[in-house]
């Protein structure tokens, strides 16, 4: 099933600033938060030196741009999430997507990669391998989408016949041509399941029960139609 989307939806479901889960994403890690803190305080201190040796005109406009270097370390996730967002909200077209889950798999994915120098002062490249759950799902057209996410002990609910559902997005008004699809979302179990959560949980799951609830109308209409 795949049901069009206005523009105003879109743009609520896919907000312009960052939700609560996507600042957490880009809050990262421990490693992840003290390099944001190194950022802050090298960049705070390179400007510091500008206004040390710069023109005194410049001096009141430098502080203003130490503070905001000086809390990059706060806002840096909200400006990642918001740019990431952004790369969504530019396809002027989307549609609710639902179909039923076809086949779940682990897989072993290489997220990340290191140089570094051995004591031989050998060039060594140290991989980050992470399992990930990957789910295919299907609709009633045949259309098939994939997703990946690191694995995580809520996923061993997922089976095969689930109903899976997404949005997808598309450069074309008639949906032909499929572009990006967000995380997928699990109605019977409220899963999400994604790398980065695109979108607002709570606006699509309210636009998951009221398809739902539509759909179960027309089918009861139909059958009392025929009887």
């Amino acid at each position: 099933m795949l049901v069009p989307l206005r523009r105003e939806s879109f743009r609520q479901i896919i907000p312009l600033v960052a939700t609560g889960p996507q600042y957490a994403y880009y809050w990262g890690k421990p490693a992840d938060f003290l390099q944001r803190i190194l950022i802050s305080f090298v960049g705070a201190l390179i400007l510091w030196i500008c206004k040390i040796f710069g023109p005194d005109s410049l001096s009141e406009l430098a502080l203003l741009f130490i503070g905001i270097t000086l809390l990059y370390w706060l806002w840096g996730p909200v400006y990642w999430a918001s740019i990431r967002n952004a790369s969504y909200r530019k396809y002027p077209y989307s549609g609710f997507w639902r179909g039923e889950v076809c086949d779940v798999f682990i897989s072993e994915e290489v997220v990340r990669e290191e140089q570094t120098v051995n004591k031989k002062g050998e060039l060594v490249i140290l991989e980050t391998i992470e399992k990930r759950i990957n789910i295919e799902a299907v609709d009633e057209s045949g259309f098939k989408v994939k997703t990946q996410a690191p694995l995580r002990r809520l996923f061993k609910k997922i089976r095969p016949g689930q109903i899976a559902e997404a949005l997808i997005l598309s450069s074309r008004d008639d949906l032909s041509r499929i572009e990006c699809i967000s995380d997928l979302y699990l109605p019977q179990e409220n899963l999400w399941v994604g790398d980065y959560p695109y979108l607002r949980r709570d606006l699509f799951s309210q636009m998951s029960l009221q398809l739902a609830s539509r759909r179960e109308s027309n089918r009861r209409a139909r059958y009392n139609n025929i009887n």
